[in-house]
């Protein structure tokens, strides 16, 4: 019985230790399964980070392109316009001197041919320089517009694909999430099963030994008392054999029907489990 009993309990560590083992491996996957989330969060995070900082770094730039323009644009505007002024005070200075040699000249009337000719010609210089100013303004003005509009859709462009690689990625990404955590959860269920199963006929193979040794230590245990009983009763009663063997018979009848309900009574507990 004593080495019955220690290979139960052999048994029985045996099948703990594998149970802990179970347990302390579904904890360390559990582990590597946050630490690997945790990974993956922490590469995302990065990865959006330096994306906002190259979306910075370029509205800066453009931001400096564009006040560079402007002060380009303003440079030449200034410089056209002190050329305009230095033009200016040199033909007031001609006219000037065209109107103290008129004023000291005899020829009037030739004076004022000679001044409305040169009105004329000013004006016509004047109206010829505007206009290749003006042309030359359009043109660098419709020169920067068209530059503009190809760089904004060529950044347009860049961004459309970065935004389809990342998506992609996004999508590749989650669809082996979502396969491995199906596949996780199946191999957790199957395990879970299969623990049950092992626990349940545990349970049950432990229930019924034990059933069968209570039985039979009641039954050894009732014959020891019913023998010292019957020794008891010969040693000092001698004349009552007669009423010590119907007694003894009586006896053997309720064991036997104790024996009997208990028989039936495992039985039925038997059929219940």
């Amino acid at each position: 019985r004593c080495f019955y009993d220690q290979k139960i309990l052999r048994k029985t560590f045996g099948e703990w230790k594998e149970w802990w083992t179970v347990c302390r491996e579904r904890k360390l996957s559990l582990r590597a399964a946050s630490h690997y989330r945790h990974l993956l969060h922490k590469l995302i995070f990065k990865a959006w980070r330096a994306y906002v900082c190259q979306q910075q770094g370029k509205k800066n730039k453009y931001y400096v392109a564009e006040s560079h323009a402007k002060k380009k644009k303003l440079l030449r505007t200034w410089q056209c316009w002190v050329v305009y002024v230095n033009v200016q005070r040199t033909k007031h200075g001609m006219q000037s001197v065209a109107l103290a040699f008129r004023e000291r000249s005899c020829l009037r009337i030739s004076w004022a041919v000679w001044r409305r000719r040169y009105y004329q010609n000013c004006t016509r210089h004047k109206m010829s320089i505007l206009a290749l100013q003006h042309w030359a303004q359009s043109l660098q003005f419709r020169a920067w517009l068209q530059w503009r509009e190809l760089y904004l859709y060529s950044q347009n462009d860049k961004q459309k694909e970065t935004r389809a690689v990342a998506h992609h990625q996004h999508w590749e990404l989650k669809r082996c999430m979502e396969a491995w955590l199906g596949y996780l959860n199946l191999h957790r269920a199957k395990k879970r099963q299969n623990e049950l199963a092992r626990e349940h006929h545990q349970i049950r193979v432990v229930r019924r030994c034990f059933s069968v040794w209570r039985l039979s230590w009641e039954c050894r245990r009732r014959m020891r008392a019913h023998q010292k009983d019957i020794g008891k009763l010969a040693a000092r009663i001698a004349l009552r054999r007669v009423f010590a063997h119907w007694k003894h018979y009586v006896v053997v009848c309720v064991e036997e029907t104790r024996r009997c309900e208990l028989a039936e009574k495992h039985y039925k507990h038997h059929l219940l489990v």
